[in-house]
């Protein structure tokens, strides 16, 4: 059943009351518990060594007595140690980038593509798409999540889509302009490269068929958002997801609203936990944010710890659905300045305040003498001139100086100086 005003609903899950959805969360956390702990053997020795049997788990409070899962447990048992199904029932296998190490893989069986195109469905209706529409769906395909994940949901809420992929963004222009398609999904730096190409081609970005931007993939701010929107003429909205739990579609943000994406909490159980101790914190608290899978049947994940840092708050568009406020960076992210925590969130929320400076920068850490320093290159607008783009750095630095206290440099450059976004944008370099 679809329903164009919520997305398609199963077993009338959208309709349900918090205490509903909270006996249907139980009912599936306790199938999704003991599915791992039969068919998973890092589950089951995890649980040992933990002194919990599934028997145990009698109320959503009592996930906290499970061990987390972490991606380094994924790669130990890489490829498919993690399934919980024989080979013969996955039906799609898609893996991380394995940069930085061993690719993290996980498996679908046929019910776990369905439930993901249903949630990916749900997720583009609450942005505004509808059936009927063209959708340009410039998310890479291949082994990331993003492209084939997003691909089946738009043909499942019955809107026509237009196969981009990533990349080959003089393409993107040419496909934009004569397809004229009502949405496009991508991540927020790529969209920006997108409406900078258009200009190139002697297109005025606002000029175009699209409504929405669906963007995803990486930690933006809702300074971007405004930029995106102004620059466009189009609606932006935030698509959360992660390959380890699912895939794009996990959470959601609400066009209607724009206050952060909510949590599909009947396909999946979120906490926030102190990343340093692990220990749960009430909604409303800052932390990481942690996920249990309730209905996956090939690669259930128990308590897996995602790294975002996040807070939970009451849903709004979705009143029975919990809200997970936009992504500030991941604690893996974080940089420590002389003792001063920041994120390259806080740079872009601070930069893009003020109107001189463009979207377009990057961090780069190096050692001067025995500190580390930080250096913020960023392009000035093209009509504006080099002295007063200067200027403008200054205030930057001020402004970085005051709202996070600590100094960086900052150093001006010239329009198209920086590498472009083609995906998820790489915004800091380590150069120490």
């Amino acid at each position: 059943m679809t329903d164009l005003a919520t997305g398609p609903v199963r077993d009338g899950v959208l309709a349900l009351s918090a205490d509903e959805l909270q006996a249907l969360q139980l009912e599936r956390l306790q199938w999704s518990v003991r599915h791992a702990w039969e068919n998973v053997p890092f589950s089951r020795l995890a649980f040992q060594r933990a002194g919990v049997h599934p028997d145990d788990i009698r109320t959503l409070a009592d996930v906290a007595k499970l061990p987390f899962t972490t991606k380094a447990d994924l790669r130990e048992y890489y490829p498919f140690g993690m399934f919980a199904v024989p080979m013969a029932e996955v039906r799609r296998i898609h893996a991380s980038s394995g940069t930085t190490g061993r690719p993290t893989v996980v498996g679908y069986t046929q019910t776990d593509l369905d439930n993901w195109a249903d949630l990916v469905a749900r997720s583009l209706s609450a942005a505004g798409v509808r059936a009927g529409w063209k959708v340009h769906n410039a998310y890479g395909y291949g082994l990331f999540t993003g492209g084939l994940g997003a691909h089946a949901g738009i043909e499942r809420l019955g809107a026509t889509v237009i196969p981009m992929s990533g990349g080959q963004t003089a393409k993107q222009v040419q496909l934009i302009h004569d397809f004229e398609p009502d949405a496009i999904m991508c991540t927020p730096t790529y969209l920006l490269t997108i409406a900078d190409a258009l200009e190139e081609a002697g297109i005025d970005p606002r000029s175009t068929s699209l409504k929405v931007g669906i963007l995803g993939a990486e930690p933006w701010t809702n300074e971007l958002r405004h930029q995106i929107e102004q620059r466009l003429d189009i609606d932006a909205v935030d698509i959360y997801g992660l390959s380890e739990v699912m895939g794009p579609g996990v959470a959601m943000e609400a066009a209607a609203t724009k206050d952060g994406p909510h949590i599909w909490e009947d396909h999946f159980l979120p906490e926030i936990i102190d990343p340093e101790t692990g220990v749960p914190v009430p909604d409303g608290e800052p932390g990481e944010l942690v996920f249990t899978s309730l209905t996956k049947q090939a690669f259930p994940v128990i308590r897996y710890r995602t790294r975002d840092l996040t807070r939970l708050l009451p849903g709004t568009a979705y009143p029975a659905m919990r809200r997970m406020e936009k992504i500030t960076g991941r604690d893996d992210d974080m940089i420590i300045l002389r003792g001063v925590n920041l994120f390259p969130t806080q740079i872009e929320e601070i930069a893009l305040g003020i109107e001189t400076l463009t979207p377009h920068f990057i961090l780069e850490l190096t050692r001067q003498g025995h500190l580390d320093a930080l250096t913020v290159r960023i392009e000035r607008h093209p009509d504006i001139d080099r002295a007063n783009a200067v200027a403008a750095a200054e205030v930057l630095k001020l402004r970085i100086k005051t709202s996070i206290g600590t100094s960086v440099g900052v150093q001006v450059e010239e329009p198209g100086a920086l590498p472009r976004s083609e995906g998820k944008y790489k915004r800091l370099y380590d150069l120490r």
